[in-house]
């Protein structure tokens, strides 16, 4: 199967999706070392049209996100309901970039990488995670924090340089 892609003058465009709820340092690692891959990358903030409670915040997650990562002119932040692929379709990009922490991370984007290229040609860049990273996760922030615990240390600066 031929897949065709927007001209977009020969950029590298990376989509680099999640719920980032939070962005953690584990994400800005990633997000980084893509940036010496591609051009551009779009993080796409994926949220379920169908849970009213994302749909409400979304708005405001992503304006969070784009000042927490303004700095980087080379990113762009969207949100998005659907398929990634069609996010990556409609911003041109060819590739999707994705972070592994353990072997259950890596097992499942594999398959996931297998779909997206038999769906649409985009090929998925994989960067497994710092050691010091590896452990950090949104959901573990997200309960540490819920418990009352310091959580500064797996959240990006604010603001990054």
């Amino acid at each position: 199967m031929i897949h065709k892609f927007p001209d977009t003058d020969s950029q590298r465009i990376a989509v680099f999706a999640g719920s980032f709820n939070p962005f953690t340092v584990g994400h800005l690692s990633v997000l980084r070392r893509g940036l010496q891959l591609f051009d551009k990358i779009i993080v796409v903030l994926g949220y379920n049209i169908d849970k009213e409670s994302d749909a409400i915040r979304i708005n405001e997650r992503r304006e969070s996100l784009s000042a927490l990562l303004a700095p980087l002119s080379q990113v762009e932040v969207w949100s998005w309901s659907g398929l990634t692929v069609d996010a990556a379709r409609k911003a041109g990009a060819r590739f999707l970039l994705r972070g592994v922490r353990t072997v259950a991370d890596f097992e499942y984007e594999r398959n996931m990488a297998d779909i997206n290229r038999e769906l649409s040609g985009i090929e998925t860049v994989v960067f497994f995670a710092t050691p010091s990273e590896s452990m950090v996760s949104s959901s573990m922030v997200r309960e540490l924090s819920r418990y009352g615990h310091d959580v500064t240390r797996f959240l990006p600066p604010n603001p990054i340089v």
